[in-house]
Protein backbone atom coordinates (compact mmCIF):
# COMPACT_ATOMS: atom_id res chain seq x y z
CA UNK A 1 0.00 0.00 0.00
CA UNK A 2 2.85 2.35 0.87
CA UNK A 3 4.55 1.67 -2.47
CA UNK A 4 1.29 2.37 -4.32
CA UNK A 5 0.85 5.65 -2.43
CA UNK A 6 4.40 6.66 -3.26
CA UNK A 7 3.80 5.98 -6.92
CA UNK A 8 0.65 8.08 -6.87
CA UNK A 9 2.41 10.91 -5.04
CA UNK A 10 5.26 10.83 -7.57
CA UNK A 11 3.00 11.01 -10.60
CA UNK A 12 2.64 14.29 -12.54
CA UNK A 13 -1.16 14.04 -12.31
CA UNK A 14 -0.98 14.13 -8.50
CA UNK A 15 1.16 17.27 -8.66
CA UNK A 16 -1.33 18.94 -10.97
CA UNK A 17 -4.21 18.05 -8.65
CA UNK A 18 -2.36 19.56 -5.70
CA UNK A 19 -1.76 22.82 -7.58
CA UNK A 20 -5.42 22.98 -8.67
CA UNK A 21 -6.62 22.27 -5.13
CA UNK A 22 -4.39 25.02 -3.68
CA UNK A 23 -5.58 27.56 -6.27
CA UNK A 24 -9.23 26.68 -5.62
CA UNK A 25 -8.66 27.04 -1.86
CA UNK A 26 -7.09 30.48 -2.34
CA UNK A 27 -9.96 31.48 -4.62
CA UNK A 28 -12.54 30.26 -2.08
CA UNK A 29 -10.96 32.17 0.81
CA UNK A 30 -10.42 35.34 -1.22
CA UNK A 31 -13.97 35.34 -2.59
CA UNK A 32 -15.52 34.85 0.87
CA UNK A 33 -13.35 37.21 2.90
CA UNK A 34 -11.70 39.88 0.76
CA UNK A 35 -13.70 40.46 -2.46
CA UNK A 36 -17.14 41.94 -2.98
CA UNK A 37 -19.54 39.09 -3.93
CA UNK A 38 -20.84 41.25 -6.80
CA UNK A 39 -17.49 40.83 -8.51
CA UNK A 40 -16.27 37.35 -7.54
CA UNK A 41 -18.12 34.22 -6.45
CA UNK A 42 -16.41 31.36 -4.55
CA UNK A 43 -15.92 28.14 -6.54
CA UNK A 44 -18.21 26.20 -4.20
CA UNK A 45 -21.07 28.55 -5.03
CA UNK A 46 -20.29 28.38 -8.75
CA UNK A 47 -20.45 24.57 -8.68
CA UNK A 48 -23.60 24.60 -6.53
CA UNK A 49 -25.41 26.88 -8.98
CA UNK A 50 -24.10 25.38 -12.23
CA UNK A 51 -27.55 23.92 -12.83
CA UNK A 52 -29.11 27.38 -12.57
CA UNK A 53 -26.63 28.64 -15.15
CA UNK A 54 -27.60 25.90 -17.61
CA UNK A 55 -31.24 26.56 -16.78
CA UNK A 56 -30.97 30.19 -17.84
CA UNK A 57 -33.07 30.76 -20.93
CA UNK A 58 -30.92 30.75 -24.05
CA UNK A 59 -27.69 29.44 -22.47
CA UNK A 60 -27.90 25.82 -23.79
CA UNK A 61 -28.64 27.14 -27.28
CA UNK A 62 -25.76 29.62 -26.95
CA UNK A 63 -23.34 26.81 -26.09
CA UNK A 64 -24.55 24.84 -29.13
CA UNK A 65 -24.09 27.87 -31.38
CA UNK A 66 -20.57 28.51 -30.13
CA UNK A 67 -19.64 24.83 -30.52
CA UNK A 68 -20.93 24.87 -34.10
CA UNK A 69 -18.90 27.99 -34.87
CA UNK A 70 -15.79 26.47 -33.27
CA UNK A 71 -16.06 23.19 -35.18
CA UNK A 72 -16.64 24.84 -38.56
CA UNK A 73 -13.92 27.46 -38.03
CA UNK A 74 -11.41 24.87 -36.86
CA UNK A 75 -12.17 22.53 -39.77
CA UNK A 76 -11.66 25.38 -42.25
CA UNK A 77 -8.49 26.50 -40.45
CA UNK A 78 -7.04 22.98 -40.56
CA UNK A 79 -7.88 22.51 -44.25
CA UNK A 80 -6.43 25.87 -45.29
CA UNK A 81 -3.46 25.74 -42.91
CA UNK A 82 -2.33 22.23 -43.85
CA UNK A 83 -2.67 22.88 -47.59
CA UNK A 84 -0.82 26.20 -47.55
CA UNK A 85 1.78 24.87 -45.11
CA UNK A 86 2.58 21.94 -47.38
CA UNK A 87 2.88 24.22 -50.41
CA UNK A 88 5.22 26.59 -48.58
CA UNK A 89 7.23 23.76 -47.05
CA UNK A 90 7.70 21.71 -50.21
CA UNK A 91 8.34 24.54 -52.68
CA UNK A 92 11.40 26.66 -52.01
CA UNK A 93 10.26 29.53 -54.26
CA UNK A 94 6.84 29.72 -52.59
CA UNK A 95 8.41 29.67 -49.13
CA UNK A 96 10.87 32.46 -49.86
CA UNK A 97 8.20 34.52 -51.62
CA UNK A 98 5.19 34.16 -49.33
CA UNK A 99 6.36 33.03 -45.88
CA UNK A 100 7.40 36.61 -44.89
CA UNK A 101 3.88 37.76 -45.81
CA UNK A 102 2.33 34.97 -43.73
CA UNK A 103 4.49 35.89 -40.72
CA UNK A 104 3.61 39.56 -41.17
CA UNK A 105 -0.14 38.89 -41.12
CA UNK A 106 0.29 36.38 -38.27
CA UNK A 107 1.98 39.01 -36.12
CA UNK A 108 -0.65 41.66 -36.80
CA UNK A 109 -3.16 42.30 -33.95
CA UNK A 110 -6.26 41.01 -35.72
CA UNK A 111 -8.68 42.55 -33.25
CA UNK A 112 -8.08 45.81 -35.12
CA UNK A 113 -9.79 44.44 -38.24
CA UNK A 114 -12.73 42.81 -36.46
CA UNK A 115 -15.10 45.66 -37.47
CA UNK A 116 -14.37 44.81 -41.11
CA UNK A 117 -15.50 41.22 -40.57
CA UNK A 118 -18.69 42.46 -38.95
CA UNK A 119 -19.21 44.84 -41.87
CA UNK A 120 -18.63 42.17 -44.54
CA UNK A 121 -20.23 39.12 -42.89
CA UNK A 122 -22.85 40.68 -40.61
CA UNK A 123 -23.53 39.91 -36.95
CA UNK A 124 -24.48 36.25 -37.48
CA UNK A 125 -22.40 33.09 -37.27
CA UNK A 126 -20.53 33.81 -40.53
CA UNK A 127 -18.51 36.68 -39.04
CA UNK A 128 -17.56 34.61 -35.97
CA UNK A 129 -16.46 31.68 -38.13
CA UNK A 130 -14.46 33.89 -40.48
CA UNK A 131 -12.74 35.71 -37.63
CA UNK A 132 -11.99 32.39 -35.93
CA UNK A 133 -10.42 31.10 -39.16
CA UNK A 134 -8.06 34.09 -39.31
CA UNK A 135 -6.83 33.23 -35.81
CA UNK A 136 -6.50 29.48 -36.36
CA UNK A 137 -5.01 29.25 -39.85
CA UNK A 138 -1.64 30.93 -39.43
CA UNK A 139 -0.25 28.82 -36.55
CA UNK A 140 -1.02 25.71 -38.59
CA UNK A 141 0.63 27.14 -41.71
CA UNK A 142 3.82 28.07 -39.86
CA UNK A 143 4.19 24.77 -37.97
CA UNK A 144 3.39 22.55 -40.98
CA UNK A 145 5.85 24.44 -43.18
CA UNK A 146 8.52 24.14 -40.46
CA UNK A 147 7.80 20.41 -40.05
CA UNK A 148 8.16 19.76 -43.77
CA UNK A 149 11.48 21.61 -43.77
CA UNK A 150 12.79 19.22 -41.10
CA UNK A 151 12.33 16.18 -43.36
CA UNK A 152 15.63 14.95 -44.71
CA UNK A 153 15.63 15.41 -48.51
CA UNK A 154 17.18 11.98 -48.99
CA UNK A 155 13.94 10.37 -47.79
CA UNK A 156 11.87 12.09 -50.47
CA UNK A 157 14.53 11.35 -53.07
CA UNK A 158 14.49 7.66 -52.17
CA UNK A 159 10.69 7.57 -52.30
CA UNK A 160 10.67 9.15 -55.77
CA UNK A 161 13.42 6.81 -56.99
CA UNK A 162 11.24 3.85 -56.01
CA UNK A 163 8.32 5.18 -58.03
CA UNK A 164 6.24 6.77 -55.27
CA UNK A 165 3.84 9.40 -56.56
CA UNK A 166 3.07 12.61 -54.67
CA UNK A 167 0.20 11.15 -52.63
CA UNK A 168 2.29 8.12 -51.63
CA UNK A 169 5.12 10.43 -50.56
CA UNK A 170 2.62 12.51 -48.61
CA UNK A 171 1.16 9.50 -46.82
CA UNK A 172 4.28 7.43 -46.12
CA UNK A 173 7.04 10.04 -45.78
CA UNK A 174 5.78 13.57 -45.24
CA UNK A 175 2.80 13.03 -42.94
CA UNK A 176 4.55 10.70 -40.45
CA UNK A 177 7.44 13.13 -40.07
CA UNK A 178 5.29 16.23 -39.56
CA UNK A 179 2.96 14.64 -36.99
CA UNK A 180 4.55 16.37 -33.94
CA UNK A 181 4.66 19.84 -35.49
CA UNK A 182 1.30 19.35 -37.22
CA UNK A 183 -0.55 18.60 -34.00
CA UNK A 184 1.32 21.34 -32.16
CA UNK A 185 0.01 23.71 -34.80
CA UNK A 186 -3.45 22.17 -34.56
CA UNK A 187 -3.57 22.78 -30.80
CA UNK A 188 -2.35 26.35 -31.26
CA UNK A 189 -4.86 26.81 -34.07
CA UNK A 190 -7.67 25.45 -31.92
CA UNK A 191 -6.80 27.95 -29.19
CA UNK A 192 -6.68 30.72 -31.76
CA UNK A 193 -10.05 29.72 -33.21
CA UNK A 194 -11.58 29.74 -29.74
CA UNK A 195 -10.14 33.19 -29.08
CA UNK A 196 -11.31 34.57 -32.42
CA UNK A 197 -14.86 33.23 -32.12
CA UNK A 198 -15.27 34.55 -28.56
CA UNK A 199 -13.82 37.95 -29.42
CA UNK A 200 -16.29 38.28 -32.27
CA UNK A 201 -19.17 37.22 -30.00
CA UNK A 202 -18.08 39.70 -27.33
CA UNK A 203 -17.82 42.53 -29.85
CA UNK A 204 -21.26 42.22 -31.40
CA UNK A 205 -23.58 39.26 -31.09
CA UNK A 206 -27.09 38.27 -30.09
CA UNK A 207 -26.22 34.63 -29.33
CA UNK A 208 -23.34 32.43 -28.26
CA UNK A 209 -21.25 32.13 -25.14
CA UNK A 210 -19.63 35.52 -25.71
CA UNK A 211 -23.02 37.24 -25.70
CA UNK A 212 -24.03 35.69 -22.38
CA UNK A 213 -20.59 36.42 -20.93
CA UNK A 214 -21.17 40.10 -21.64
CA UNK A 215 -24.74 39.88 -20.34
CA UNK A 216 -23.74 38.25 -17.02
CA UNK A 217 -20.91 40.76 -16.59
CA UNK A 218 -23.20 43.75 -17.10
CA UNK A 219 -25.74 42.26 -14.65
CA UNK A 220 -23.05 41.71 -11.97
CA UNK A 221 -23.79 37.99 -11.88
CA UNK A 222 -20.36 36.42 -11.18
CA UNK A 223 -21.81 33.01 -10.29
CA UNK A 224 -23.32 32.35 -13.69
CA UNK A 225 -20.47 34.18 -15.42
CA UNK A 226 -17.83 31.93 -13.83
CA UNK A 227 -19.98 28.88 -14.48
CA UNK A 228 -20.07 29.79 -18.17
CA UNK A 229 -16.32 30.44 -18.20
CA UNK A 230 -15.78 27.06 -16.53
CA UNK A 231 -17.93 25.39 -19.18
CA UNK A 232 -15.87 27.06 -21.89
CA UNK A 233 -12.65 25.92 -20.20
CA UNK A 234 -14.00 22.35 -20.07
CA UNK A 235 -14.74 22.49 -23.80
CA UNK A 236 -11.18 23.69 -24.50
CA UNK A 237 -9.71 20.93 -22.31
CA UNK A 238 -11.74 18.24 -24.08
CA UNK A 239 -10.71 19.51 -27.52
CA UNK A 240 -7.06 19.68 -26.48
CA UNK A 241 -7.24 16.13 -25.08
CA UNK A 242 -8.74 14.98 -28.39
CA UNK A 243 -5.83 16.53 -30.29
CA UNK A 244 -3.33 14.79 -28.01
CA UNK A 245 -5.13 11.48 -28.47
CA UNK A 246 -4.97 11.85 -32.25
CA UNK A 247 -1.30 12.78 -32.04
CA UNK A 248 -0.53 9.61 -30.07
CA UNK A 249 -2.61 7.59 -32.53
CA UNK A 250 -0.77 8.82 -35.64
CA UNK A 251 2.66 9.06 -33.98
CA UNK A 252 2.81 5.54 -32.53
CA UNK A 253 5.56 4.52 -34.94
CA UNK A 254 7.96 6.96 -33.23
CA UNK A 255 7.83 4.92 -30.00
Amino acid sequence: MTVALRRVAASPAFGRLIVIAVLLAIWEIAARRFVDPMFLAPPSQVVWRIGAMFGTRGVPAAIEITLFELVVAFALSAAIGITVGLVLGLNDFSRRSFMPMVLLVYGMPQITILPLFILYFGIGAASKIAFGVTHGTFPIIVTVAAGVQNIRPILLTCARSMGANFWQQLRHVIFPHVVPTLFTGMRLGMTGVLLGVLLAELYVSTAGIGYFTTLFTQNFDPTRLLGLVGTLAAIAIVLNALMRSLERRFGRWRD
